[in-house]
């Protein structure tokens, strides 16, 4: 029992600088350090080629797939002053860059460090916490259309102290805001802020509390003569000359809870997470998907924008069974594109709603096993329901539910 607690001591601090995806395996200083971890899976879908946030979109003619959702490759270094890491991403679509960045750190103040690079955007709590170690195989869809691969190219500050305020975590980033794979298609940056806090000791140790805000304040440029923002039940069209290039606002602002009981059963886990705000987004139809509508752009939009107030938000559960190894897991998220209509007044005649303002929520159960430290099996389902609206394409709830199969390793 000793050694058991001698080795969660000694790994705990590894495992959780791991998680977080803006830092390097370990601070310690070291030499290159390779880790990463594999998802394969197996998926069915309710219908083939629907819509999908769970992995992308499935291809015309197929309601099911075998598929790399993740393969990720980490090398970092730590020396006194410095640490670099880079991390690539291969699965069957070909390789791709994730992060690439270099933090600078003084040993006389450890808690204050300096970003450059692509990393993920430090924005609430999921954004930046690791897939290879997230209970659920994807994060939610409001997270995946405002921030879609979840990096971005900038400068951050981050001030993580220790002693007596090792609760606080700061970080405020400045970025392109065009993405983690795109070049800034205009001379503007966005801002984001981060403030956390956790508490890992309370009701002796068993209880772990953990909670937070976040801001994301930055904009979209329009390339039009015109734009649209929402009122009561549609959108009101602003047209003018000096619209061609003006910026529309694109500003969330989140806030996030966390909570893990150990108990005789087994830990319990309960985290949640809000955002709403201001997404320029283009209308939807023909041309692009309507799910995709309110994603965030990573090139310049050609058409008119939409400025939507948009919320959204998740709720996680996860139960432990006894010493079993397997794990419940229970999820529901809701994304309301735009939170001014709903329902059959989409579509109506004349108030320029399409199919960029439909709401969607997903339910999500299904088990996680623990085969061994590296290994993990998950089995999940996901129930995806859309609001019904006056658009031909939303008449109805679509048949888009999706079964996941995925098995883990870790390394």
């Amino acid at each position: 029992m000793k050694k058991a607690l001698l080795l969660a001591t000694l790994i705990g601090p590894a495992v959780a600088m791991a998680q977080n995806n803006n830092a390097p395996s370990s601070y310690d200083p070291h030499d290159i350090k390779i880790t990463g971890y594999l998802q394969t899976q197996f998926q069915k879908a309710q219908s083939p080629g629907i819509t999908s946030f769970s992995g992308g979109d499935f291809s015309k003619n197929s309601d099911n797939r075998f598929m790399i959702r993740r393969g990720r490759l980490k090398i970092d270094r730590v020396d006194t002053y410095s640490s670099i890491v880079f991390q690539l991403d291969a699965t069957q679509d070909g390789v791709q860059l994730m992060d690439a960045f270099i933090q600078l750190r003084h040993p006389s103040q450890k808690g204050l460090s300096l970003t450059a690079g692509l990393f993920n955007r430090p924005f609430g709590y999921s954004i930046v916490y690791s897939s290879g170690y997230r209970d659920f195989p994807e994060r939610a869809r409001v997270f995946q259309t405002l921030m879609p691969r979840e990096r971005d190219l900038g400068g951050m500050v981050s001030y993580h102290p220790g002693g007596k305020v090792k609760f606080l975590n700061l970080d405020l980033a400045l970025v392109n805001g065009s993405g983690h794979s795109a070049k800034d298609y205009d001379s503007k940056k966005d801002l984001i802020g981060n403030l956390a806090f956790k508490f890992d000791s309370l009701a002796d140790k068993r209880l772990h509390l953990g909670f937070g805000g976040s801001f994301y304040k930055g904009s979209v440029r329009n390339d039009t003569k015109t734009y649209y923002t929402s009122n009561g039940a549609g959108y009101t069209a602003h047209t003018s000359d000096e619209n061609e290039g003006k910026g529309i606002g694109r500003n969330y602002y989140g806030a996030n809870l966390q909570i893990e009981l150990d108990n005789s059963f087994g830990k319990s886990s309960f985290k949640t997470e809000y955002v709403t705000g201001d997404q320029p987004g283009v209308a939807g139809g023909e041309d692009i998907k309507g799910p995709y509508a309110s994603r965030s752009f990573t090139t310049q939009p050609a058409t008119d924008l939409y400025q939507r107030k948009f919320n959204g938000y998740y709720l996680w559960f996860t139960q432990e069974i006894a010493k079993t190894g397997v794990t419940a897991l229970l999820a529901y998220d809701v994304y309301d594109p735009n939170k001014k209509a709903s329902g059959m007044s989409i579509g109506m005649p004349d108030n320029f709603t399409a199919d960029g303002d439909v709401k969607f929520s997903t339910l999500g159960y299904g088990v996680a096993y623990q085969i061994s430290n590296r290994l993990k099996l998950t089995v999940y389902n996901e129930h995806v329901t859309n609001e019904t609206t006056s658009l031909p394409n939303f008449s109805d709830d679509l048949k888009d539910n999706v079964f996941t199969t995925r098995l883990l390793y870790r390394w």
